[in-house]
């Protein structure tokens, strides 16, 4: 006697093994799974979330490779697309100075109009 088996519900191939699995694999459930993620967010939670991205690569994009720092204008952030109101948190050292944060990557407002670009050390 052959049992029945379902449909994955991401791409439809008959699911086998248990008989409550509903996923082909892994790739599959992940697929299912952040797809239902974005339907569910509102289209201001994505404007955001894309606006976090970009500040995150264009401050990435300021250290270069090897180091720990670095150090940029901030009209230059500006003309590439930087958006200075959003960022995810931010850190007061010790002497004072507050950190904006995107993500890992964080600035300081330094003299002028320049800004500090820093990484945050993993723990």
């Amino acid at each position: 006697m052959e049992i029945a088996s379902k449909p994955c519900l991401a791409c439809g191939k008959p699911v086998k093994g248990r008989t409550d699995k509903k996923f082909c694999d892994d790739y599959c459930r992940n697929q299912y799974n952040n797809q239902l993620k974005q339907e569910a967010a509102s289209p201001l939670v994505k404007k955001i979330n894309h606006l976090l991205k970009n500040n995150r690569q264009l401050l990435a994009g300021v250290i270069p490779p090897g180091e720990e720092l670095g150090k940029c204008a901030r009209q230059k952030l500006l003309d590439q697309g930087f958006s200075f109101q959003y960022f995810t948190h931010q850190y007061t050292n010790k002497k004072g100075n507050v950190y904006l944060f995107c993500y890992e990557y964080g600035y300081l407002p330094i003299e002028g109009d320049w800004l500090l670009v820093v990484k945050r050390q993993e723990k």
